[in-house]
């Protein structure tokens, strides 16, 4: 696994070791694999587990929240880029994102302890909607926005309201539903039923 990079600012001086970097991430996973929490973890006890000072992680983030942030993107699949061939498929491609993270949620203790504490945590579950979330949500609006241009999609649609529309089934499984399946082809069925009443009246 390597290291994301940082959102901590840069300091002049001798460069950053991405070995370090990826070290310091590597050791705060595994003590959230062996049972801390999130609000458990410490710099001292990251660098301590890391082989590194803590001065080594204070130069690479200016505190837990951030270093935790990188963590959590440690963790992340980078998601797809539109196409641009359709924009059906580019919705589909959004949402089987989402399902097969879904997926992989249910399937990795790790994945879903962390998501679950990071609720408990206000001011790191707000960066990563703000780091994160928001990057995911843009693309999804641009590609409706295209669909609106298009004509494929009723010019009268609010577009946050269609993102949730397409995206509200999906999480609901995904996230609050977790005995819910979550089949190939469920990407597929909720783009084509949304799609049909969002398109222009004929």
């Amino acid at each position: 696994m390597t290291a994301p990079e940082s959102s901590a600012p840069r300091l002049r001086g001798r460069p950053r070791s991405p070995a370090a970097d990826a070290a310091i991430i590597e050791a705060a996973l595994r003590l959230l694999e062996e049972g801390a929490s999130v609000g458990g973890l410490s710099i001292e006890g990251i660098a301590r587990e890391a082989g590194v000072g803590k001065a080594t992680v204070y130069r690479r983030w200016p505190g837990k929240d951030a270093l935790m942030l990188d963590v959590l993107r440690s963790l992340e699949e980078p998601s797809p880029e539109p196409t641009g061939a359709s924009v059906r498929d580019d919705l589909v491609a959004i949402l089987e994102f989402m399902r097969r993270r879904g997926l992989a949620k249910r399937n990795s203790a790790l994945l879903r302890s962390v998501i679950t504490q990071m609720h408990a945590h206000k001011e790191l579950w707000r960066a990563y909607d703000e780091n994160v979330i928001a990057a995911r949500r843009a693309t999804l609006r641009a590609v409706l926005r295209r669909g609106r241009e298009s004509g494929e999609i009723r010019a009268d649609m609010d577009l946050e309201l269609l993102a949730d529309l397409f995206t509200g089934p999906m999480l609901a499984r995904a996230m609050l539903h977790e005995w819910k399946q979550l089949p190939e082809g469920l990407a597929e069925r909720i783009v084509d039923t949304v799609l049909e009443g969002v398109s222009p009246r004929r």
